[in-house]
């Protein structure tokens, strides 16, 4: 079964830094593909960075230049490092895999297993 843990969130002022964790369970996760999304209050879930098992990586528009997806195969976990963050940034933070099928790496859907979430807030 697979289980996603997200950490890392918390209160930090703008142009300050957090880096997002997402644990995953599973002995195969060198061959999925990985995501995080953002909700804010009142607001859809919205993609924000992928990783490719390949270590491809893609991002919104927003969050170019700011924010960094990596992982680590050895320690079954995701990164999602963020720069200059924004009040417009604040939102629940969740990691996610993509589902073993072809589908846009944009869009919730395609994604099968969803972690718990965890808050990030950026004060003005």
């Amino acid at each position: 079964q697979v289980q996603l843990v997200e950490s890392g969130g918390g209160l930090v002022q703008t142009g300050g830094s957090l880096r997002l964790s997402c644990a995953a369970s599973g002995r195969t996760f060198r061959n999925w593909n990985m995501a995080w999304f953002r909700q804010a209050p009142g607001k859809e879930r919205e993609f924000a960075a992928a990783i490719s098992w390949s270590e491809n990586t893609y991002y919104e528009d927003s969050v170019k230049g700011r924010f960094t997806i990596s992982r680590d195969n050895a320690k079954n976990t995701v990164y999602l490092q963020m720069n200059s963050l924004k009040p417009k940034d604040t939102a629940v933070y969740y990691c996610a895999r993509k589902g073993p099928y072809s589908g846009d790496v944009y869009r919730t859907p395609s994604y099968d297993y969803w972690g718990q979430g965890t808050q990030v807030t950026v004060s003005s």
